[in-house]
């Protein structure tokens, strides 16, 4: 426990450490966060077209930040439905037993752009007769505009947007435009009229118990926190769920690796002889097969599974440079008078392996390990760079693949790539400044450097 506090002291007094650790800590704690509150079916059923496939979120657009450097703001997207703030509802029965049910759907409009789509989804529950709905626009100066009245199936999707009959009464101007429009503004230059609208929908219904539920998205040209990609999906789910998915390869293939790369080279030390000279040549051999190219085979000929490249991974980086560090690290200890004496009172072999030798030296392995987390963090997000990431997993990796497939950069979709190649190297920049730290403190050839 004195060694520890010791030890922790010592780690305080460098601020990369510190600064490592906040950034190391807050991943660990988001990963913790992320997957309790969206579950692994949920992100991957939303992820693989459940969200996209109703289309409720606006194609390739930035996250909302994007405002917050612009003059003239862009409209941004929102969904809401009944029970939302801004959405009221009053129901009425007629003298005639007609039960009519008014859904009033208010909203602030303060954007120096026009929306891009404005889609009206119902759900109903009815037996033969059909609900019949009438849908109303009231602008900020009280002008009402009457939509269109229809009757609707159970699951009925109204894109106002392309409603032609309104276009027509709206001067041959889409809907999604003329809605908004200043009448004011000149023609070449078209300006939305800034307030508090209101879309207006009169539902009735002709059978007891049958229900409508209303809800009306307006589609802008930003979206969300992270914005999104080109099937509709927002981009903050590989954003959010790519940081599990980064500390779980990199934090398990460090931890197995230095691990079993220890525990080889020091039962190799300490038997000596044949063991030993196996050990070395395993080690000598692997040092020139090319590592990527193996991991590209295995994903290509035989499965894309991170578990699978995870486990290729381990196996190709136990033999390796490690093995030859850590075997002339345990000859010295395995000549230390407290290795004598154990031999002297009748120690087992496995005994002074794993309670005498290992001990000894894993102070050292601390540093390696946490430095080498990065670099595995980098390798899955490069494999899935060049198409061999997991072909159901979001991460940041198979984000950025899918962004240079679909051309971002040439396109201005620079938010698509930007935002997981900076975590990257947030992640990467926190792992090495607390591990450069920590070897430091634990390795005493720089301690005091």
């Amino acid at each position: 426990m004195k060694n520890f506090k010791n030890n922790l002291r010592e780690i305080l007094k460098y601020p990369s450490a510190i600064f490592g650790a906040i950034i190391v800590l807050t991943l660990i704690v988001s990963a913790i966060i992320v997957v309790i509150k969206i579950p692994y079916d949920d992100a991957i059923n939303t992820w693989r077209g459940g969200e996209a496939v109703v289309g409720k979120n606006p194609r390739t657009v930035p996250p909302k930040w994007f405002n917050w450097f612009r003059k003239d703001q862009l409209v941004e997207s929102f969904d809401i439905t009944e029970g939302d703030e801004g959405v009221s509802v009053t129901e009425i029965v007629t003298e005639g037993g007609t039960p009519i049910k008014t859904t009033t759907f208010a909203f602030d409009f303060e954007y120096d752009n026009f929306p891009t789509e404005l889609v009206l989804y119902f759900v109903s529950e009815y037996e033969v007769k059909q609900p019949f709905v009438s849908i109303l626009w009231i602008t900020p100066d009280g002008t009402e505009v009457k939509i269109n009245n229809f009757a609707i199936a159970k699951t009925h999707t109204y894109p106002i947007n392309q409603e032609e009959k309104l276009k027509k009464k709206l001067g041959n101007i889409a809907p999604n435009v003329g809605l908004f429009l200043d009448p004011e503004s000149e023609s070449e230059i078209q300006k939305p009229v800034q307030g508090t609208y209101q879309l207006v929908v009169e539902s009735i219904t002709f059978e007891p118990g049958s229900t409508v539920q209303t809800e009306f998205v307006m589609l802008g040209q930003v979206f969300g926190w992270a914005g999104t990609d080109h099937l509709r999906r927002d981009l903050l789910l590989p954003i959010l769920w790519g940081i599990p998915i980064a500390l779980a390869f990199g934090l398990l293939a460090a931890i197995g690796t230095s691990i079993l790369t220890m525990i080889i080279a020091a039962i190799g030390t300490w038997y000596g002889g044949i063991v030993d000279g196996i050990i070395q040549r395993i080690t000598e051999i692997n040092l020139v097969l090319p590592f990527l190219s193996i991991l590209i085979m295995v994903g290509t000929f035989y499965s894309r599974s991170i578990w699978t490249i995870l486990g290729a991974t381990v196996a190709l980086s136990i033999f390796t440079g490690g093995i030859k560090q850590y075997r002339a690290i345990f000859l010295q200890v395995k000549e230390s008078t407290y290795i004598e004496a154990a031999r002297a009172y009748g120690a087992s072999d496995r005994r002074i392996i794993f309670k005498y030798l290992i001990p000894r030296i894993i102070p050292l392995l601390l540093p390696g390990l946490v430095s080498a987390v990065p670099a595995f963090v980098f390798l899955e997000a490069s494999l899935a760079l060049l198409g061999l990431g997991d072909p159901v997993l979001p991460t940041w990796g198979k984000t950025i693949n899918e962004a240079y497939g679909n051309a971002a950069l040439y396109r201005g979709w620079y938010y698509w790539i930007i935002q997981p190649a900076v975590l990257l190297m947030i992640t990467g920049l926190g792992f090495a400044s607390l591990g450069f730290a920590l070897d430091r403190v634990f390795n005493p050839r720089l301690r005091g450097m």
